[in-house]
């Protein structure tokens, strides 16, 4: 029997998900619950002047009422950056900021108390959009006290290689272009929930939809004055994330608070309308770029200039004001390289990671470019992407180390897929194709938060009933990664995935995990429980080679049965634990991960180290119609170097489900604002994709095993959401003759463009 890995397998919660039995943080109930409820600010920047609960405390079923001056310290995901208050304190940032919270018998009896709390503001100055917060104002208009120059930018992130701007100036081909980008969200299916239970022995219990329960954990201690040991985090099933639920959010704080306070359990479960208020989603951008070629076609330099609009707080905002640039160092050779990146505090909800962090937007825009200049030189898109590939086992001029690299086979395979040679820039008019390229990390090399922990541990425990339990922090939100760790021990062991459980995601069982962001869980986690499960088969042996007098070595795991090649010994799975477990009961082994060492020592160098990278080629066909400007994209090829496919169905799942993101962002999907006040908070008029929306999908794994990952994986959960966006663009160009500047790209803007508008 060979192993699991490699092989299209089934995720282990997939029947407990069908069929309804797996529990999400809204399924809990605890005896004697309360709800918690919060008052929403009405406006988008303002002083609080009145805040009175009193008649709140007093309304029938009201067991709490807290305001911000209960709970002052602030936090935030980065610790360079903890700007927000679980509850507003004395001034609002934007229309629907939490500015006190009521904790009853019954959410009726919450929303109703809520209600009646009498606040008064007096307005300050709006800052919506990006250019109001460039301006200067008063020290008591800025959004944030701590914010320079009387101007409301939270971080500025540049970095310059080999003046490119001087190349620019004097290169052969050059193209300076602007792009803009509208906001958009994770939009995924299970709503923020979060319970919290302070038990009998002045410890909390916090079970929340959360994707990083380590860093949860972590701001609670820190806000709420609580020790780490008196804490545990629990991710129950989660419904999705993409980033959204990465953050430690104020309803978790509060929610912990209110058990705190009341000595009962409380639960806390987001309307859909607060989902999107509360928002974390890709960044409002801004690009001025410039991109510059030889005759030959050889990238020569680029530059740019980058504003994102953050929204009122922080989040993982300085990490993207870097990622919007230095991700821009592949997959291509450019020596020549330089941006900076403004990201602005406004007056409406922050803004934060989201799937492909930070480098999404600014693919798109110099994909774009790139197709342009081949066109300035008569040259094949593709064979333009072509001349300048990274190599693998080198170094970018930024110094992130790329290992394996197998684009130039994902642009080969879509390529001959589409039959491109024949095909492109030859369709009837309306008709186009449309290629792309994309890069990122598997992981990043730098954790959060500086320390000398191991970026994940793994226990894997061997029992008596010769069961192998493995240990994770790893967060599974839907992507398999609790599936990998039982596929990782099945491996090695010799043993049937049956023969394997997991305990994940639990802060007072399980070791400590960075949470599912950045692609990092497959290859940080699969090493360590690879290490892990190879030290139980290591301690296995050396007990049965003792008994048996043979070589430890020389012992084959497999089939669920262990042996020599010569049947000195022979021994079934359960035969063999017996005499591991002899003398001294069930053992524990442990594996964990720390990146290598990367990067330069300039500041900004850890930016985008990642111990790997992704890579992968797309390419769209699409059809316009030119009397609507409607778009429609028929097919989508796709080429995704993930190193090695450790569960080929979830990869393809990853790259199908990245497809149908991209295709959201590029075709309809914007948060809209009209006064700071979100107009499209819901499903109906925030336009996803659909199924008849999405496109035939033509996916293909390409395989280039990279050294360093377990079994030589890399990502897959957000390298391929990248390419998919201006491959579009790109198509719409050969279809029509239009470039296409501004997402999403809705038909009254196609429609605009054909008609000669900018």
């Amino acid at each position: 029997m060979s192993g699991p890995i490699g092989k299209p397998t089934p995720f282990i919660d997939a029947v407990q998900k069908v069929t309804g039995q797996a529990m999400y943080a809204g399924d809990y109930r605890m005896p004697n619950m309360l709800y918690v409820r919060f008052l929403r600010s009405t406006e988008s920047h303002a002083i609080i002047s009145k805040l009175d609960t009193s008649e709140a405390e007093s309304y029938p079923g009201v067991c709490a009422v807290v305001i911000g001056k209960e709970i002052p310290i602030s936090f935030g995901v980065l610790p360079i950056s903890p700007d927000e208050n679980a509850i507003a304190i004395d001034k609002v940032r934007y229309k629907g900021e939490i500015v006190a919270a009521v904790a009853a018998e019954t959410i009726e009896a919450a929303r109703e108390g809520a209600k009646i709390i009498q606040v008064e503001y007096e307005p300050i100055r709006l800052f919506l959009e990006p250019e109001d917060s460039l301006e200067t104002c008063a020290f008591h208009e800025q959004i944030h006290s701590h914010t320079k120059n009387g101007k409301n930018i939270h971080k500025t992130a540049e970095l310059r290689f080999n003046e490119p701007e001087k190349e620019i100036k004097t290169a052969a081909h050059v193209r300076r272009e602007k792009f803009k980008f509208a906001g958009v969200t994770h939009a995924f299916t299970e709503p923020h929930s979060t319970i919290a239970v302070w038990n009998g022995d002045d410890t909390l219990t916090v079970i929340s939809a959360t994707q990083v329960p380590h860093y949860l954990h972590r701001n609670l201690a820190k806000v709420l004055g609580l020790p780490m040991h008196s804490i545990q985090v629990k991710k129950p099933a989660l419904g999705g994330g993409f980033g959204g639920k990465s953050d430690p959010f104020p309803h978790e704080i509060i929610t912990a608070y209110m058990a705190m306070k009341t000595k009962r359990p409380v639960k806390c479960t987001f309307s859909r309308e607060e989902v999107f208020i509360t928002n974390h989603g890709r960044h409002p951008t801004e690009i001025d770029m410039s991109v510059s070629c030889d005759q030959n076609g050889k990238i020569t330099a680029l530059d740019t200039d980058i504003i994102i609009d953050g929204g009122a707080y922080g989040s993982f905002g300085v990490v993207t004001s870097y990622y919007n640039g230095v991700l821009l160092q592949g997959p291509y050779r450019i020596n020549k390289f330089g941006f900076r990146t403004r990201r602005v505090y406004t007056n409406k909800p922050q803004c934060g990671a989201m799937r492909g962090h930070g480098a999404v937007n600014p693919r798109y825009a110099v994909e774009v470019m790139l197709d342009m200049l081949a066109h300035d030189m008569n040259m094949d898109p593709c064979d333009l992407r072509i001349n300048n590939f990274l190599p693998e086992n080198t170094l970018t001029v930024g110094q992130l180390r790329i290992t394996s690299n197998g684009v130039r086979e994902c642009l080969d395979t879509v390529r001959m897929k589409c039959d491109w040679d024949n095909r492109y820039g030859k369709l009837p008019s309306g008709h186009g194709l449309g290629v792309a390229c994309g890069f990122f990390i598997s992981g990043s090399a730098l954790p959060i938060i500086w320390n000398r922990y191991p970026q994940t541990v793994v226990h894997a425990k061997l029992d008596f009933d010769g069961r192998i339990v493995m240990f994770s922090g790893a967060s599974d939100i839907g992507q398999g990664s609790d599936t990998v760790l039982v596929q990782i021990a099945a491996e090695e062991l010799g043993i049937t995935m049956g023969h394997v459980q997991v305990e994940v995601a639990d802060t007072k069982i399980t070791p400590v995990d960075l949470g599912s962001y950045s692609s990092r869980v497959t290859f940080m986690v699969g090493n360590a429980a690879k290490t892990a499960a190879t030290k139980v088969r290591e301690e296995m042996a050396k007990a049965i080679a003792k008994e048996k007098g043979v070589i430890a070595e020389n012992l084959i795991f497999n089939n669920c049965r262990i042996y020599t090649k010569d049947e000195t010994v022979d021994l079934s799975w359960e035969e063999g634990v017996e005499i591991a477990l002899a003398g001294r009961g069930a053992f524990v082994e442990s594996g964990y991960y720390i990146s290598p060492k990367l990067g330069g020592t300039f500041k900004g160098a850890g930016a985008g180290l990642s111990p790997a990278y992704s890579f992968g080629a797309f390419i769209s066909e699409v059809k316009v119609n030119p009397n609507t400007g409607e778009v429609n994209v028929i097919k989508i090829w796709g080429a995704h170097d993930c190193g090695k496919a450790l569960n080929p169905l979830s990869v393809e799942g990853q790259i199908e489900g990245s497809i149908h993101m991209g295709l959201g962002q590029a075709m309809s999907e914007e948060l809209r604002y009209k006064n700071g006040q979100q107009m499209n908070a819901n499903f109906f008029d925030y336009r996803i994709p659909s199924s008849l929306d999405t496109p035939d999908m033509d996916i293909t794994i390409i395989e280039s095993n990279d050294a360093e990952g377990p079994y030589g994986a890399k990502e897959a959960g957000e390298g391929p959401i990248h390419p998919v966006l201006p491959s579009i663009g790109n198509a719409i160009y050969d279809a029509v003759g239009i470039r296409m500047m501004e997402l999403p790209i809705t038909p009254d803007k196609v429609l605009s463009k054909l008609r000669g508008g900018e």
